[in-house]
């Protein structure tokens, strides 16, 4: 019985270094296509945005729910004019990987100008990903934002 429980333990300690690094590198990976997803709507490139996104992503803002279709043909060229002509400051997001579904939680602040219009405000995003035979891929996101007041 003590072998057996000696055995198990060994077991558990030699493969965490394995489950740690696999975790570790899952999580940038989730990471990175998030990143992707943002540096392609700021930088305008449609194609990099869409593909960061799984063909049944949902995406949920303002009280809406949007489809792929919808999103690329109503929402994704304003979001790609708003984030070239705003900066964002994202803070660093939390990441947790599950298996094969990971979610990534973060706020951002946004300040500047758009359409002559002063920005000042607050978000936060949610973003649900599943490991694909492509990589990690976005399926749903939920964005929200408010504006900062200032006295």
């Amino acid at each position: 019985m003590h072998r057996l429980l000696l055995l198990a333990a060994t077991a558990a300690v030699l493969s965490a270094p394995r489950a740690a690094h696999a975790q570790s590198a899952d999580h940038a990976a989730v990471l990175a296509t998030v990143n992707a997803f943002h540096a392609a709507l700021e930088r305008g490139d449609s194609a990099a945005a869409l593909r960061q996104l799984a063909p049944d992503v949902r995406i949920l803002e303002s009280g809406g729910l949007e489809s792929l279709a919808d999103y690329r043909d109503h929402h994704l060229p304003g979001d790609i004019a708003f984030a070239k002509a705003v900066p964002s400051v994202r803070a660093e997001p939390t990441v947790v990987v599950q298996g094969d579904v990971a979610w990534v939680v973060g706020s951002s602040r946004t300040t500047g100008t758009y359409r002559e219009r002063a920005i000042n405000s607050a978000g936060a995003e949610l973003m649900v990903l599943s490991r694909t035979a492509e990589g990690w891929r976005i399926r749903a996101i939920h964005w929200s934002s408010r504006a900062v007041r200032t006295p």
